[in-house]
Parts: C-alpha cells; sequence; structure tokens
C-alpha cells in the first residue's frame, strides 16, 4: 500500500510540474508578444527631425534631391531647383504632401543632363547688342568692327538647347524624390521610436508621484481638524478663555467647509486618465503631435490646480516634480509629427 500511494504521488508530482511548464511557456509566449506588440507600436510615431538623399541616373540624365526637415506647426515646404524643372515642381509638392503632415521642409532637386550638349544662339539679344554698338560708333565716331570673341562671352547670347523633360527625366526626378522620402521616413520614425521611450519614462515618473499625492490627501482632512482645533485652543488661551468649551459641530462644519475646497480627487482621477491617454497617443498611427500637445496643457492644469488647492509640502513637492517633467514633456512633443 505504502508503495501505490508513492507511486501516485510521483505521478500527481509530474503532472502538476508538467502543468505549470505549459502555464509558464504560454506566459513567456504572452510576455514575447506584448513586447513585440509595444516596439511595433513605439515605431509608429515619427520625429519631425531627418536627412533623406536620393538619386536616379537615366541614359542621358542624372538627378539628386537631398530633404532636411525640421519641427514646425504645419507642413511648411522650401523647394529649389532650377528654372528647367519648373514645370515638376507642382510634382514634387503633391508627393512630400502625401507622405509627411508637418514640419518645416527643405527640398534641393540637381538635375544635369550628361548627354551631347547643343547650344542655341539668342539672336535678339544678340541683334539688341551689336545695334547699341553701332549707336556707339556712330555717335562717338569710333572706328572698329564688333569682335565675335567679344560678343560670345556677353551674358544670354549662348545658352543650352531645351527641348523639355522627357517622360523618363521626369519619372528620373520622382525616383530620386520618392527614393529621399524613404530614407527621410526611416530616420524620422527612428528618432521617433527614441522619443517614444523616453517620453514613456516620463509618463512613469508622473505616474509615480499620483499615489503619493493620494496617500498625503487622505489624512488632510484629519490634519485640518486638528491644526484648527489648535489653533482656536490657542487663541481662547491668549484670551483667557480656556474655559470655554468649543463648539465641535461648528468645528466640523469648518472642517468640511475646508475639506471641500482642498479636495483633489477629481484632479488625481484626471491626472490617470491623461497618461493613459498619452500612452495610447504615442502607440497611435498617424499625426500624434497636435493632440499630445493638447493633453500636456490639460497636465499642466491640473498640476496647477494641485498646487493652488493644498498646502502640505509633500503633494506640492510631487505637483511640481509632474509639472518639471510636463515641461520635458512639451520640448520633446514640439519635435513629434
Amino acid at each position: 500500500m505504502l508503495d501505490v500511494s508513492q507511486d501516485t504521488t510521483a505521478v500527481l508530482l509530474a503532472s502538476s510540474i508538467q502543468h505549470l511548464l505549459r502555464l509558464a511557456f504560454a506566459f513567456a509566449l504572452i510576455l514575447i508578444s506584448i513586447h513585440r506588440f509595444r516596439i511595433d507600436h513605439l515605431a509608429l510615431m515619427k520625429s519631425m527631425t531627418g536627412f533623406g538623399r536620393g538619386s536616379m541616373t537615366g541614359q542621358d540624365f542624372a538627378a539628386a534631391v537631398d530633404l532636411k526637415t525640421v519641427n514646425n506647426r504645419f507642413l511648411d515646404i522650401h523647394l529649389r531647383t532650377g528654372a528647367e524643372l519648373s514645370s515638376v515642381e507642382g510634382v514634387i509638392r503633391r508627393k512630400i504632401g502625401e507622405r509627411l503632415s508637418r514640419g518645416r521642409v527643405d527640398v534641393q532637386v540637381t538635375f544635369e543632363r550628361t548627354g551631347a550638349v547643343l547650344y542655341e544662339l539668342n539672336r535678339p539679344l544678340i541683334a539688341g547688342y551689336i545695334e547699341a554698338l553701332r549707336t556707339l560708333q556712330k555717335d562717338y565716331a569710333l572706328s572698329g568692327e564688333p569682335d565675335l570673341n567679344v560678343l560670345a562671352r556677353l551674358p544670354g547670347v549662348m545658352q543650352t538647347a531645351r527641348d523639355g523633360l522627357s517622360e523618363e527625366m521626369v519619372a528620373g526626378v520622382e525616383r530620386a524624390l520618392d527614393a529621399a522620402l524613404d530614407e527621410l521616413e526611416a530616420m524620422r520614425e527612428s528618432e521617433g521610436a527614441a522619443l517614444a521611450v523616453e517620453m514613456h519614462g516620463r509618463l512613469d515618473e508622473i505616474k509615480r508621484h499620483i499615489p503619493i499625492i493620494e496617500a498625503v490627501a487622505g489624512s488632510q482632512v484629519d490634519a485640518y481638524r486638528t491644526r484648527l482645533q489648535r489653533r482656536v485652543s490657542e487663541l481662547l488661551a491668549r484670551d483667557g478663555l480656556e474655559v470655554v468649551e468649543l463648539d465641535q459641530g461648528r468645528l466640523a462644519q469648518e472642517v468640511a467647509f475646508l475639506a471641500d475646497r482642498s479636495d483633489i480627487s477629481e484632479e488625481l482621477v484626471r491626472l490617470g486618465s491623461h497618461v493613459t491617454q498619452f500612452r495610447d497617443s504615442l502607440n497611435a498611427p498617424g499625426e500624434v503631435g497636435k493632440r499630445l500637445d493638447f493633453l500636456l496643457q490639460e497636465f499642466n492644469r491640473e498640476a496647477n490646480t494641485v498646487l493652488s488647492k493644498s498646502t502640505d509640502v509633500a503633494i506640492k513637492e510631487s505637483a511640481l516634480a509632474i509639472k518639471a517633467e510636463v515641461e520635458k514633456l512639451r520640448e520633446q512633443v514640439q519635435n513629434v509629427e
């Protein structure tokens, strides 16, 4: 009987261990999934600072696009191209607007023809030069004839023949722009992910102070009662009225009034809610900078209300610490798309 009991116990123990191992394995898979989900979502937020370069070479041309972005409230595109590319400026602005939503964008497009270069004469300009020289010769009785070398060096006399941009050239400029935008967005996403990690840390610090304020605020009513009772007793003793009995009902009324004026429970609830909303916005796709800026204003409003309602040193210290973290977040949010 003893051996059977021991065998049964061993079987049950082995089964329990296997069950625990399966649970541990499942829990580990859940943690890995959560970690991957968090990383994937952190990368959704983008910084407004970045640089990208793209180039494209065709049979008889070479195109290069440089993009540099910095923070700005709106999308502000500053485009620098040669006169030959004026016809594609609208396409360039449209493609940038499809990929970016905020920030100042400095765009430098370089285009060079690599095939045989043909020159054409600016005949009206040359005729004007010659006519002016002849007038000069006649009016001042000068001798000599217009010199070919002098004419050839005059500005605008000869210029490259413009056949316009072929479809291949336009497509090449667009591909160079797409490559530059890809590199730019990769950099902005990388910086955005780093910003998000740092901002999550600051949110953790804000959240750490909320329970501290709650714990101290919960004992404020008793502290008010004790302080008020001591103060009244001191005033009575100073006037020689120690035997006067305090009206406990009136005392309770005053304490309730002070407690109501200093109640910060709603502000603390809203602070916690703002932390959650801020985290959700950090993990949300698309443009989040404006929403984060609004939430920071709300953070500041609640922290200021807590400061104005409280006289406790510990509460004030925590509220000031929250405001300090909010200001640091504000500096970082200025660079979020």
